[in-house]
């Protein structure tokens, strides 16, 4: 099962790449949603040896959460604002790129190298945890849309999810289920606080909140 984990992972940093190298937001929603399926998928492979209705049934949530669920809602939202792209961010898109290469770098070269990295059975778990919640943090930080900025706290928050499957295999459900739980939370607050940027300023332009003040 190590080549089909290590599918996975080569899969979720080249998404990764591909999100920090683009602007146009339909794009960024169809990645997301690959995450989605490919971390369900991954869920299965690197709990084979020990696959429990549990761990299938935390498989089939990410597939319905990550897959299907989080793409309807941002993709309400970009018909609700007419948003198509990120055109102006604060860090350029080849900038992005560049970084995330160096990034890929780095956590290959910590993924071997960390105490824990002996509990996986291959270092790109590790390095693709690590780029994908750089990428989240990238995302977040560098994007001016609010949009953006909530597709990349789904991305921060798959990495911490490659993380916990690959790491602590054990965990509860419960645990796993609260991390669901508290992105999606995080979305339907995003999703109230675009709605009311595009109503106030037609856009959704992030830093524009500063005219807010007083």
């Amino acid at each position: 099962m190590n080549s089909l984990s290590d599918t996975a992972m080569i899969l979720m940093i080249l998404s990764d790449l591909a999100l920090l190298g683009m602007g146009v937001l339909g794009m960024h929603i169809r990645i997301i949603a690959v995450q989605g399926w490919v971390l369900g998928a991954f869920t299965l492979l690197v709990q084979h040896a020990h696959l429990t209705p549990r761990v299938a049934a935390i498989a089939l949530v990410s597939v319905a959460v990550k897959g299907a669920l989080y793409p309807y809602l941002l993709r309400r939202s970009v018909q609700e604002s007419e948003a198509v792209r990120e055109s102006k961010p604060y860090v350029g898109y080849n900038t992005s790129v560049t970084a995330g290469l160096v990034m890929v770098i780095i956590s290959l070269w910590l993924g071997v190298r960390l105490p824990f990295a002996a509990a996986v059975d291959t270092p790109l778990v590790v390095a693709s945890s690590l780029v994908t919640m750089f990428t989240g943090l990238a995302l977040a930080v560098t994007r001016r849309k609010a949009l953006t900025q909530c597709i990349g706290y789904i991305v921060f928050e798959n990495g911490i999810y490659i993380f916990g499957m690959a790491i602590v295999g054990e965990i509860p459900m419960l645990v796993e289920l609260g991390l669901l739980l508290d992105a999606f939370v995080a979305v339907l607050v995003m999703g109230v606080a675009i709605y009311r940027i595009n109503r106030q300023f037609d856009h959704m332009d992030a830093d524009e909140l500063r005219s807010l003040r007083g």
